[in-house]
This record gives C-alpha cells, sequence and structure tokens, in this order.
C-alpha cells in the first residue's frame, strides 16, 4: 500500500460509512482492485472506522453533550434512558469483538466473490425495511439489543452496518427518524474501543501499513466523512432504501462476476 492508495482508501470510507451500502464491503472490493495485500486489511479499517467515529463525535457533539448531562448529574431522564439502550445495544458487538475476533479477521482477505454476495443479503435487508409500514414505534431496550444483535453481524464485509441497524428498526416498526439517530450514535463507543485496544496491543501497524499512510487514511477519512455526515443524515432519514438496496444488489452482482 502507497500513499496514494491510503488516501483513497480513507476517502471511500468517509464517503460510504453513512450510507447503507457498506463501507467494509467498499474497501475490500478496493483493496482488491488496487492490489493491495490483504494482510493490514483489518487493522486499516478499524484506524479508518476510527476517523469517521471522530468526524460523527463532531457533528453530533451538542446532542452528545445533551445525552450525557443527565449521568453527570445523576439524573434518570429521558436524555439518560436513550443513552441506557445506546449501551444495551453495544453488548452483542461486545460479544463478538471478544470471543470472535481471529474469525472476523479472517474474513477481511480480499475476498470479493464473499463481499459481493454479503452486498446481496445487504440489498435484500434493505428492500425488506423499505416494505415495512407503520413505523411508529420508539426504541426500547429489547428493540435495542435485537438492533445490536444486526450491527454485530455487521462486522461481516459487505453486511452494511448503518443499513443493517436502520433496517432491523424499521423491520421492529420504529420510525426512520429516530432509528437513523440511533445507528449512527451506537457505533461511537464500540469503534472507539475497538481502536484503543488495537492501540495497545500493537497490531495496528502489522503488514505493509506504515504510520504516514495510517495518518494519510485517517485524515481522508475523517474529512469525507464530516462532510458526508451533515449532508447524509438528513438523506438517509428522507430516502427511499430501495435505491440504496438497488445499489447494493449492483455492486454485488459485479463484484461476484469479476471475482
Amino acid at each position: 500500500m502507497n500513499l496514494l492508495d491510503a488516501i483513497i482508501l480513507g476517502i471511500i470510507q468517509g464517503l460510504t460509512e453513512f450510507l447503507p451500502v457498506s463501507s467494509s464491503g467498499h474497501l475490500e472490493i478496493a483493496r482488491s482492485v488496487l492490489g493491495i495485500e490483504p494482510e493490514s486489511g483489518f487493522y486499516f479499517t478499524v484506524v479508518l472506522h476510527g476517523a469517521t467515529v471522530l468526524s460523527t463525535i463532531v457533528v453530533f457533539a451538542g446532542e452528545l453533550l445533551k445525552l450525557t448531562k443527565g449521568i453527570l448529574r445523576f439524573q434518570i431522564n429521558e436524555e439518560t434512558s436513550y443513552l441506557f439502550k445506546i449501551f444495551v445495544s453495544m453488548i452483542p458487538v461486545g460479544f463478538t469483538g471478544f470471543f470472535l475476533k481471529d474469525r472476523i479477521e479472517s474474513l477481511f482477505t480480499g475476498n470479493i466473490i464473499f463481499v459481493g454476495s454479503m452486498l446481496l443479503v445487504t440489498s435484500a435487508l434493505l428492500f425488506a425495511g423499505h416494505l415495512m409500514k407503520g413505523r411508529e414505534r420508539s426504541i426500547g431496550y429489547f428493540d435495542a439489543l435485537i438492533i445490536g444483535i444486526a450491527q454485530a453481524v455487521a462486522v461481516i464485509p459487505g453486511i452494511s452496518r448503518s443499513g443493517a441497524t436502520i433496517s432491523t428498526g424499521l423491520l421492529l416498526g420504529n420510525r426512520k427518524d429516530e432509528i437513523a439517530r440511533f445507528s449512527f450514535l451506537m457505533v461511537l463507543i464500540p469503534v472507539i474501543g475497538a481502536n484503543i485496544v488495537e492501540i495497545f496491543t500493537g497490531d495496528t501497524f502489522e503488514g505493509d501499513v506504515r504510520i504516514f499512510q495510517l495518518i494519510a487514511g485517517f485524515t481522508a477519512a475523517f474529512i469525507t466523512g464530516y462532510l458526508a455526515c451533515k449532508w447524509m443524515v438528513e438523506l438517509v432519514k428522507r430516502s427511499k432504501m430501495i435505491w440504496f438496496s438497488a445499489y447494493c444488489a449492483i455492486v454485488g452482482l459485479i463484484a461476484i462476476i469479476v471475482g
């Protein structure tokens, strides 16, 4: 991987993280096209996700501050209840990361046929969410757990995290605006935790990735992620999921054919 490759991958991560099209799947396809060795794929992906998480924190800074006020004041109110639901949603992905880390890493091998197949699964999820009617329920603790399970499944490259969580919420009958907001906020702590683990274990620099490439990819992902987040949050809430479903189906089929 060279500096230009790192920047390209960072831009792809930033642009695709906030749409239900699987940023990890697009990264795997881009690596295959660019001829990048897969050994460094998982760790570099963690760093790029960290960049887009930071951009999410910047965009939602005011809302995050509001959510934490109740905790700091030891008050139980609507904000703290919402925060507890986010913590509940993190349980499945925490379990997956702790017990299945090696299995997850083994999926990041540049197998674009597998990625294409998972994009077809994402397409089906988005289509099912689009067909769901009567979306008026608020997110409860059980909903948060089920949505968290969807997020855990979405560690598979090609399964869109936002697509899986938003579609699951819609299938549960949750409001689209509320589930979109919940989907973007629930990923913050798990990805921050994954980055901290990789930093302290020293595994982040495995393969052919060097520090300046990590910095370049991180910077590109943060800048494009910040711009994309501000624009695409509203786009996800207002757009019909069927268009994202069609896009994932087309890209998935192309990936399978090319692979």
